[in-house]
């Protein structure tokens, strides 16, 4: 059923291998220059002093409460799988190849993350173009669930209204057409018809109908569910770090830090930039210090540290699965050419 899937995988495989390394580094080193230039500009020793005056303990529970993140969305990610008809996938091997794809969000527009279908075709066979469907789905519900987490503080902040209906209209529009079915049909047969695009006609079919059931109405609403209470959790842990700092307990703080995390997700998200590099940390910084109302110099330390436990934590737990799976990268290579082993 899927032998054609298949073949397309290996084309596929091939040309990722060939220039995922160099997508990666300059999304590396862009996040090392973000670093330095945040610590650069909120007074590298004020950051400095910050950090070490800043009380430990809250950040191993910010880096639980991200594991917590990334285990309820490792659960999305394996119900989607199964939505797709990629069954037969054991758990731990789903996890490897999850926890595997976190570096790939480094690469510009997060399309190193094309990989992920890739290792899924050569675990079950199902056509890469369906299991690109799950990474977009995966961005989609995630994008819904960091936007209903900025709800209140959008009406507590209309300033933000018009970047979050833009956001929450474009992705609920992407959900609703591809559930218009003889719409999408008519086109892709259309397309079928048109001699420059039928070669991309078959993966267009495909990719359709992962999506078309990936965003019928229930996996949407238990995907956007558990994105939610997933992204709480990483904003409770940025509210953690800022009590670490020495911000006084409060439940607007505590309702403002998930706010701010979450809204600076989407910015990042919508700039494309690698791994929202630049443009969530500028994000966070400055509504830190606008909405809470702290120096920049605090802001900056607290953004460099909830990054530190979100998004460069899950960079490391990416490294981590790519140490031990040399196959899911093509290290065992021979004239540029994967050997399967």
């Amino acid at each position: 059923m899927y032998n054609g899937g298949m073949q397309s995988g290996k084309n596929s495989q091939d040309l990722t291998l060939q220039s995922i390394r160099k997508k990666l580094i300059p999304g590396l080193i862009l996040g090392v220059l973000v670093m330095l230039g945040l610590a650069l500009l909120g007074d590298l020793r004020q950051v400095e002093q910050n950090i070490l005056t800043f009380d430990w303990r809250m950040f191993p529970l910010a880096l639980l409460l991200t594991l917590c993140n990334y285990t309820l969305r490792f659960f999305k990610w394996h119900f989607y799988l199964n939505q797709i008809e990629a069954r037969g996938l054991p758990l731990r091997e789903s996890l490897r190849l999850f926890v595997a794809g976190f570096p790939l969000a480094v690469t510009p527009g997060k399309v190193g993350e094309v990989l992920k279908a890739v290792w899924v075709n050569r675990k079950t066979g199902v056509p890469v173009a369906r299991g690109i469907s799950v990474v977009v789905a995966e961005r989609i519900s995630d994008g819904m669930a960091v936007l209903m987490l900025s709800v209140a503080g959008i009406i507590a902040y209309p300033r933000y209204w018009p970047a979050f209906a833009a956001v929450l209209i474009l992705l609920v529009s992407i959900i609703v057409i591809s559930q218009i079915r003889p719409l999408a049909l008519a086109a892709l047969g259309w397309l079928e018809k048109v001699p420059l695009a039928r070669r991309f006609a078959g993966g267009l079919r495909e990719f359709y109908e992962g999506s078309y059931a990936l965003f019928k109405p229930l996996p949407t609403l238990l995907a956007v569910g558990l994105g939610t209470v997933s992204w709480l959790g990483e904003g409770i842990g940025f509210y953690l770090i800022l009590l670490g700092l020495g911000l006084p307990a409060s439940l607007q703080l505590a309702s403002t830090a998930v706010f701010i995390l979450a809204f600076a997700t989407v910015i990042g998200a919508v700039s494309t930039l690698p791994g929202g590099l630049g443009a969530a940390e500028a994000s966070i910084a400055g509504m830190l210090t606008l909405l809470v109302g702290i120096e920049p110099a605090l802001a900056t330390t607290a953004t460099l540290l909830i990054r530190l436990a979100t998004f460069w934590f899950g960079i490391l737990l990416g490294m981590a699965a790519w140490a031990v799976s040399p196959d899911l990268l093509g290290l065992r290579e021979r004239h540029g050419t994967l050997v399967e082993g």
